[in-house]
C-alpha cells in the first residue's frame, strides 16, 4: 500500500475512529484502526464490535493495499506534524511509514487479515434527516439517560416516529426529557433503541456534517450514511417504557422565569446542596417571586427569582443536578414550569416552544 491523501483530512477521521477502538479488549486487532484503500480512496475503519465506523478520504493511490495500526500512535504522530497539506502513507514489510517534508515515521504495524467488518442493515426502516435535526434530537435528551446499563433501555436513547414527527425520548426512570423534529418524509414506525454510550460517539461525528443523511435499522443494527461517513452501531433488544403514562396532564402551579436567572440561582445554590443535590423551591404567588434554597454542613444559601405564576403556593424538592442538566442544553430565553401538587413531577417546557418537555420527579419528605 501507498497513498498521498490530504493531512488535515486523515487528521481529523483518525481521531473520530480512534474514538471507538476497542479499550483492553481480549482482541487486540480491535485496539486498532485499519487503513485500506479502495479505488482513488484511503479508507478508515475502527470498531469495538459494539460501534463502528468507516471514513473515505479521496486520495492519490499509487499502491494498493490495507494495514492495521495502532489508532493512539498514529494520533500522536499526526498531532505533532505542523503545516503540512499532504501526507504519504507507506506499507513497506509489515510496517507503515508516515512521510512529510521534513519527518519520516515508521510506526510497527499487525496483521489486518483479523479485522471485522462491518455490518450492513439491509432491511428495515429507512429514512433521511438534516444532520443538524438528528443531532439536536440526541443532544436535548441524552443527559436523562440512566448512568448504569443494568437496564439497557434506561442507558438509552428512544426515537420513534409519528404522524409526521420524529421523537426522542431518555429517561433514567427519575426525570424524562422528550424531544421532538418535524420530519414528514417517512411512516410512522414503533421505534429503536440506541446505547446512550454510543450516542456520544455518534454525536462527535454527526455534529459536523452539513446536509441530510440517511438512518437505516432494523432489529439488530442501526447506520448512519452521509456521502465519506458510514456508522453503524448495535441497537437495544427491548422494550423502552410506556412514558406517555407518567407526563401529567394538568397542574395547579404554573410559573415563568428567564432561563438564564435560574440557571444563575443554581450555580450559587450548587455550593450549598447536600450530598444528594437536593434544593428547595419555593412559589409565593403573592409576592412574585421563586425562591430557591439550599443548605449542608459549609453554609446555606436562599436566592429569590422574579416570576409570572398562576395557581396555587407551592413548595418541593428536587435535585439540583437534573435541573442544571437541561438549562445548560437549553436555547430558549423563558421557560416555563409547571407543578401539580406535593410530590409530584416539575415538568420544564420553553416559553411558546412545544417541541420539548422534560419531566423531574420531587424528592419525596
Amino acid at each position: 500500500m501507498k497513498v498521498e491523501c490530504s493531512f488535515e483530512k486523515l487528521k481529523k477521521y483518525i481521531s473520530l475512529a480512534n474514538r471507538v477502538v476497542g479499550k483492553n479488549t481480549t482482541l487486540p486487532i480491535l485496539e486498532s484502526v485499519l487503513l485500506y484503500t479502495q479505488d482513488n480512496s484511503l479508507k478508515i475503519r475502527a470498531t469495538n464490535l459494539d460501534i463502528g465506523v468507516e471514513f473515505s478520504i479521496h486520495a492519490k493511490v499509487i499502491q494498493q493495499g490495507n494495514i492495521a495500526i495502532p489508532g493512539n500512535i498514529l494520533i500522536d504522530v499526526l498531532a505533532n506534524i505542523k503545516n503540512e497539506n499532504s501526507i504519504i502513507l507507506e506499507l513497506i514489510g509489515d510496517n507503515l511509514t508516515v512521510s512529510v517534508k521534513n519527518n519520516t515515521i515508521l510506526i510497527r504495524s499487525l496483521k489486518p487479515d483479523d479485522f471485522p467488518t462491518l455490518p450492513k442493515v439491509d432491511n428495515g426502516i429507512q429514512f433521511t434527516i438534516p444532520a443538524k435535526s438528528f443531532l439536536s434530537g440526541l443532544l436535548s435528551v441524552h443527559y436523562s439517560s440512566a448512568v448504569s446499563d443494568i437496564k439497557p433501555e434506561y442507558s438509552s436513547v428512544f426515537i420513534y416516529q409519528e404522524s409526521g414527527t420524529l421523537i426522542f425520548v431518555a429517561t433514567d426512570s427519575l426525570r424524562l426529557a422528550e424531544k421532538k423534529i418535524q420530519n414528514k418524509n417517512v411512516e410512522d414506525f414503533d421505534g429503536v433503541i440506541i446505547p446512550i454510550k454510543n450516542i456520544h460517539e455518534i454525536s462527535k461525528i454527526v455534529k459536523d456534517i452539513d446536509g441530510e443523511i440517511i438512518i437505516h435499522f432494523n432489529k439488530n443494527q442501526l447506520s448512519i450514511v452521509h456521502k465519506d461517513i458510514y456508522i453503524t452501531t448495535r441497537v437495544v433488544n427491548g422494550i423502552f417504557p410506556d412514558y406517555q403514562q407518567i407526563i401529567p396532564k394538568e397542574s395547579t402551579t404554573n410559573i415563568i422565569v428567564l432561563k438564564q436567572d435560574i440557571l444563575d440561582a443554581l450555580k450559587i445554590t450548587n455550593i450549598f446542596s447536600d450530598n444528594f443535590n437536593k434544593i428547595n423551591i419555593n412559589i409565593n404567588k403573592k409576592d412574585k417571586v421563586c425562591e430557591i434554597n439550599a443548605k449542608n454542613d459549609k453554609g446555606e444559601n436562599t436566592t429569590r427569582i422574579e416570576a409570572a405564576i398562576s395557581g396555587e403556593d407551592i413548595t418541593a424538592n428536587f435535585n439540583q443536578r437534573h435541573i442544571m442538566d437541561y438549562l445548560q442544553t437549553a436555547t430558549d430565553d423563558s421557560i416555563s414550569i409547571s407543578f401539580n401538587g406535593e410530590n409530584k413531577p416539575m415538568v420544564i417546557r420553553g416559553v411558546n416552544n412545544n417541541s420539548f418537555l422534560y419531566i423531574i420527579t420531587q424528592y419525596k419528605k
